[in-house]
């Protein structure tokens, strides 16, 4: 069987022989290469972006606890001022489509909670500070 293969730009005939594996018999080019121009570059529009309000900057001591992974808050479950227990459930992530709990690394008072719900996060971005 003889197929054309394009590699790199360059068009190959090649046969291959149909045995218990298969094995390319002959590789021969059919035709120059073939000069691929560059692309015109594309000027775009100003496109006006919207406000952002940078997230809040966690702020005093305490325990920061923080995101282990780059993903999605879907829920917040602590407010400010809330007592935790160490292994509390503070905030569920999701990450490559797996809901992750994040939990209180010690008890405490929660200081300043930072995600908010629907927010993406990255990997150690503080979600909240316990006190």
């Amino acid at each position: 069987m003889k197929y054309v293969v394009t590699l790199n730009g360059m068009d190959y005939e090649v046969e291959v022989n149909e045995l218990s594996e298969a094995m390319v018999t002959s590789v021969v080019p059919t035709a120059a290469p073939v000069a691929v121009a560059a692309p015109a570059p594309v000027t775009a529009a100003p496109v006006a972006t919207p406000a952002v309000t940078p997230a809040p900057v966690a702020v005093g001591e305490g325990t920061k606890v923080v995101a282990p992974m780059p993903g999605t808050v879907l829920s917040v479950n602590v407010s400010n001022g809330q007592s935790v227990n160490e292994g509390d459930v503070l905030f569920i992530l999701e990450a490559m489509k797996m809901e992750n709990e994040i939990v209180a690394p010690c008890a405490g008072t929660i200081k300043q909670v930072i995600a908010t719900k629907g927010a993406s996060v990255a990997t150690d971005e503080v979600l909240a500070v316990i006190g």
